[in-house]
């Protein structure tokens, strides 16, 4: 089995990775388990969740729950997001704290199906911009979408695959 080396160009550096397949564990984490110093969401049936059916679940399992972070709270520690939302124009300056509902509202959302897609940062700028660092590239796009769905204006989505990474611009 070759070990992955780096592809080297006068213009860019690329991971090459001959030794593709499964880069995850081989073992799923033991259930059922809480992030109880992080959000509080429930390890049961190899899937994170937030629903009252998944902490009962939980609770009659029998076994004792066991405390561990969620992937979503330890990428909130470490501080590496996997998505950025940039929001900016006149349209956002003058309807802020509409345009600021609509996002908690749909992050929420967001998190009732995925617990692990969480808003990790809400930064302003002076220039009166707005930049959303998420911890999944999906939710950073169902921000984009929701943004455009409700308010039309121009959204672009650019992506980096080599490290699962997602950038949306929103202005009008």
């Amino acid at each position: 089995m070759r070990s992955a080396k780096p592809y080297t160009n006068a213009t860019f550096t690329k991971r090459v990775d001959h030794a593709g397949g499964r880069h995850r564990p081989p073992r799923a984490p033991a259930e059922p388990a809480a992030c109880v110093p992080g959000c509080g969401a429930v390890y049961v049936k190899r899937r994170w969740s937030q629903a009252p059916s998944a902490r009962l679940l939980a609770g009659s399992a029998g076994t004792p729950l066991v405390v561990r972070l969620c992937p979503a709270c330890r990428r909130r520690r470490t501080g590496v997001p996997h998505g950025y939302v940039h929001v900016e124009g006149g349209f956002f300056v003058t309807h802020r704290s509409d345009l600021e509902h609509l996002l908690h509202n749909e992050a929420a959302r967001a998190r009732e199906d995925n617990p692990l897609a969480q808003v990790m940062s809400w930064r302003h700028f002076k220039d009166g911009s707005l930049l959303i660092a998420t911890s999944t590239e999906h939710l950073a796009q169902r921000l984009g979408h929701a943004l455009e769905k409700a308010y039309d204006g121009a959204v672009q989505y650019g992506f980096s695959h080599e490290n699962k990474m997602a950038h949306v611009w929103w202005k009008r």
